[in-house]
């Protein structure tokens, strides 16, 4: 029988089709699946919108770096859904919420909990 539960998350940052840095998050689960996910950017940016982690580093990539969403990736998101079913979604992200603990996704980024999310499922 498959083993679901999730063993290991990685993160990097990648470019995305226009250019642009984004988070790409990988989960390898206990039997050996992996999922990729990576998540760019929305052309939505509305005053209510989950915010996007950006290093603001302007001598890279004008400041729209992703380093500091990826190591949320590799650091209190990958500890908080290590070990969790990744076949149940609602888990997987009610843990990813915790952890970020922010009503904007603001600690961790939302472009690092969605691709977490999005790899796991």
């Amino acid at each position: 029988m498959a083993d679901y539960r999730i063993k290991q998350v990685e993160g990097m940052q990648i470019l995305d089709s226009r250019g642009n840095p984004t988070v790409e998050a990988r989960v390898t689960l206990e039997d050996g699946t992996t999922g990729t996910a990576a998540v760019p950017s929305g052309a939505s940016t509305g005053a209510f919108e989950a915010l996007e982690l950006r290093d603001g580093d302007k001598s890279r990539f004008g400041g729209k770096g992703v380093t500091k969403a990826v190591g949320h990736v590799e650091n209190e998101l990958a500890r908080a859904v290590r070990g969790l079913d990744a076949t149940d979604s609602a888990a997987v992200d009610a843990a990813l919420l915790k952890a970020d603990g922010t009503k904007d996704k603001s600690k961790c980024g939302a472009n690092a909990i969605l691709a977490v999310s999005l790899a796991s499922a």
